[in-house]
């Protein structure tokens, strides 16, 4: 998740939030790995139950009913992504994709799947150290932009 967050730093966890409601695409969540549960991981919400997630080298697209077209995410907080995945997975229920913001180094749902909403912990609420970095919400970013699907090409 570099650049966004890095080794060492402290971070509370809402582990109550998703009780009373679901994932959103943008959030950070933290969450056990499915190939191994006794580690956590730490990636960013891509798709949610009932999206089709699409990418084509390093674009990303999500279709569902408010964008049965698709709809190109507009992901301001990652750096770069190398044109080498190709993968489009339909999300059923209580299936979320996700992928880390380090793209070229993360272990995400290209590789090992969809998640399964059980092995959601909760969401980063809070980054306490590094003491010049503390956050509400750290990470947090709408991934849906304006920018619709061209068909054109």
């Amino acid at each position: 998740m570099e650049e966004t967050f890095h080794s060492g730093e402290y971070l509370i966890v809402d582990q109550l939030s998703y009780h009373l409601g679901k994932p959103a695409p943008g959030d950070v969540v933290v969450f056990r790995y499915p190939l191994n549960p006794s580690t956590f991981f730490i990636k960013r919400i891509i798709g949610v139950p009932g999206d089709t997630v699409s990418i084509d080298g390093n674009v990303v697209t999500i279709k569902n009913q408010t964008y049965p077209e698709g709809h190109i995410l507009d992901e301001t907080y990652i750096n770069e992504m190398s044109p080498n995945s190709y993968v489009t997975k339909a999300l059923g229920e209580q299936e979320y994709f996700v992928m880390g913001d380090n793209r070229d180094q993360s272990s995400d749902s290209r590789v090992w799947g969809v998640l399964e909403e059980e092995n959601i912990i909760g969401r980063a609420f809070l980054r306490l150290f590094p003491f010049n970095e503390i956050d509400y919400l750290p990470g947090a970013a709408p991934i849906i932009g304006n920018k619709p699907v061209d068909y054109s090409n």
